[in-house]
């Protein structure tokens, strides 16, 4: 499959596809009082009605303009001609029989991205996608198999949050939310599409609309060095590792990103982070691969010297996938001699499997399926 390398050093604008329309869910209230200014109405009232409409669409989930009972009749009218709140499409959805759910979702120019909601018992995590396929071909990520077709803008990666609350019935004004945290760790590599997923995350942390903590919010990189610090002063969020491998010339082979930042960089990035917050490692189990106890050890001398966590996770096999999971025993054995070393190391529990849930299998099934009713 062919890559074209060229595409990583191209602005995000030019890998997002625009709407036909203008659409709400991705402007801050000022953006929506430029708009508004544009369509024509005074400055005053263009504030005014760009702050209702902020609240309807971002605190109230509204789907609909005429819905919006405190804005004009002939405002509501104008809004709908010119503008749009309008949700990507679903085209399958899913849920476990463990309560996870999927969606794949397509978009105004018919590309499709997989969103995943986790419940577990005192929170819901979201997991986003924040590009249309991936430039890193990771070796053990379904993903990686597909190419990088365009990065996806604020508004898309916003709207996923937006269609999952909407099924998960997560917008009552009180009560506890289900859906809870958000884990940008979906389709693609969040720090190549660094702007997108900025203006996307600062949407969805104001406090004047869904009000998402940033303390509740996890962004996982392949390792992106040059980006994680500016990521951590901008946004505060957490911060996951996709590591995998504690050798370079393994990692190089598993996450090739790692011919471009090495371990020694990305590490050095990892000790640097701004404030205080707890790093988490995510590492894939991968039998006869990565998993001997001398690669445990060398993790717990990788890790020196910074708070970190573990996400041990046992390897979730896709068709053709060219790698097998690793013994339960041998998960239990490395992470015990991490956790003798001070570091928490939880193996995490497969979610989904009956429902294709790891990243890129629904995508793929689906793109399968559509070739062979056109045959």
């Amino acid at each position: 499959m062919e890559r074209n390398p060229e595409i990583l050093d191209r602005p995000a604008s030019e890998l997002t596809s625009p709407a036909p329309r203008p659409n709400l869910l991705g402007l801050a209230p000022e953006g929506i009082e430029k708009l508004l200014l544009d369509f024509g109405l005074p400055a005053a009232a263009a504030r005014l009605r760009g702050k209702q409409l902020f609240h309807w669409i971002h605190a109230k989930g509204t789907a609909s303009f005429a819905l919006m009972t405190t804005l004009p009749a002939d405002l509501r009218a104008l809004l709908k001609e010119r503008a749009s709140i309008e949700r990507p499409s679903i085209v399958t959805a899913q849920v476990s029989q463990d309560g996870t759910r999927k969606w794949l979702l397509r978009f105004a120019d018919g590309q499709e991205v997989e969103t995943v909601f986790i419940p577990e018992r005192d929170r819901g995590a979201l997991c986003i996608s924040t590009q249309v396929g991936c430039t890193l071909t990771c070796k053990f990520c379904h993903t990686g198999t597909m190419p990088l077709v365009r990065n996806l803008g604020a508004m898309e990666i916003v709207a996923q949050v937006m269609v999952a609350r909407d099924a998960l019935a997560d917008w009552q004004p009180k009560g506890q939310r289900h859906l809870t945290n958000i884990v940008v760790m979906g389709m693609g590599e969040p720090l190549f599409n660094y702007d997108n997923i900025k203006a996307a995350l600062s949407l969805l942390m104001r406090a004047d609309g869904q009000a998402f903590n940033k303390r509740r919010i996890t962004l996982s990189t392949s390792g992106v060095v040059p980006r994680i610090a500016e990521m951590g002063e901008a946004l505060g969020v957490g911060l996951a590792i996709s590591l995998h491998a504690v050798r370079d010339e393994l990692r190089d082979e598993l996450v090739p990103i790692n011919k471009k930042w090495d371990l020694a960089a990305l590490m050095a990035a990892c000790r640097s982070y701004p404030g205080t917050r707890q790093i988490t490692f995510e590492y894939v189990m991968l039998a006869g691969v990565n998993d001997s106890l001398e690669d445990a050890r060398a993790m717990v001398q990788l890790l020196e010297g910074v708070d970190a966590k573990v996400n041990l996770i046992p390897f979730n096999p896709w068709p053709g996938a060219p790698f097998a999971c690793s013994p339960d025993a041998r998960i239990r054995q490395f992470a015990a001699i991490l956790e003798q070393a001070g570091y928490e190391s939880p193996v995490r529990t497969p979610r989904g499997r009956d429902i294709l849930a790891a990243c890129g299998q629904l995508k793929t099934a689906s793109e399968r399926e559509r070739r062979k009713k056109a045959a």
